[in-house]
């Protein structure tokens, strides 16, 4: 017997994360392979992945997570609480192996173009927003802020140690990275939602043409059928979103009704899971000899 409502949840929530460790990872990788010191594990890169590799990194990972979503969102899809509930299958894995094996490969994959473009884009701007106000705005703000002390400020400042060079050492506040790690992590999920809020629009609603299509790829139509009639539902989809849009008064207003609403209920745990991201991989990471930036008579440690 399946174990209910929490037993769902619990099989859910395993999945996910474990799609979410892949994505976390597949960056990771990416990222590496384009800007090289990240492929070493350091605690810190400097000079940091310029936003054109971050976007590339997050870009990939994110097509690789559609990918292994789609069975996931073809269940959730299709879901029928009834047939879980009324104990028809022993578990989860069950019902999703029945589910899968009815409708096919292509059934699976229905609908995929707009989960590619929502998630492909969609973590392509959330992680390229993360790192760039977490590494390059953090990195200029330091620069900016300690970068034009006078001799009086210097001595107030400075540490007990020196740098490498023999000159004053400085420290940051030890409160300013946090609070800009904090800030990467809110700018680029309400960043994230500016793309994948609308698209998760359009995808639902084409998602519920898929029991229909469903019923006639059982038909055993040919291969150019079966893509004719995916190519009408997407044609279907855009009338239907069109007839919507017009009838609130535009597509800005349709896309993003309820954008402020999934933004706050988002940005919490999005937020969250960027910032023990960034610790866990830092705990993990190589130690590596201290960076400085090199200033007039004194450096600005980076710890």
């Amino acid at each position: 017997m399946f174990p209910g409502c929490l037993g769902y949840e619990l099989y859910v929530l395993t999945l996910l994360c474990s799609v979410g460790a892949v994505l976390y990872t597949s960056y990771l990788h990416v990222l590496g392979v384009l800007h090289e010191p990240v492929s070493q594990g350091l605690k810190r890169v400097y000079p940091p992945a310029p936003p054109s590799h971050t976007f590339m990194a997050g870009f990939a990972a994110g097509t690789l997570q559609s990918v292994l979503a789609a069975p996931l969102d073809a269940l959730q899809v299709r879901l029928q609480a009834n047939d879980i509930l009324e104990g028809q299958y022993r578990s989860l894995w069950h019902y999703g192996q029945y589910k899968l094996n009815q409708i096919g490969a292509r059934g699976i994959f229905a609908g995929w173009s707009l989960s590619f473009l929502r998630d492909a884009f969609g973590y392509a701007v959330f992680f390229s927003s993360f790192e760039y106000i977490k590494a390059q705005a953090y990195y200029s703000f330091i620069t900016a802020y300690y970068g034009s002390l006078g001799a009086y400020q210097v001595d107030r400042l400075r540490s007990l140690d020196s740098s490498d060079r023999g000159v004053p050492l400085i420290k940051p506040h030890y409160a300013l990275e946090p609070c800009f790690l904090m800030l990467a992590g809110v700018v680029a999920s309400v960043a994230q939602q500016t793309i994948q809020h609308p698209l998760s629009i359009i995808q639902n609603l084409h998602f519920g043409r898929l029991e229909n299509l469903d019923k006639q790829a059982n038909l055993a139509p040919s291969r150019q059928q079966m893509l004719r009639l995916y190519y009408h539902a997407y044609q279907e989809t855009f009338k239907r979103c069109k007839k919507k849009a017009v009838r609130v008064g535009g597509w800005y207003r349709w896309l993003f009704r309820g954008f402020v609403k999934d933004s706050i209920r988002q940005v919490p745990s999005t937020s969250a899971a960027l910032v023990i991201f960034e610790l866990v991989r830092r705990k993990y990471a190589n130690l590596a000899d201290a960076i400085y930036i090199e200033k007039d008579g004194y450096d600005i440690l980076l710890t």
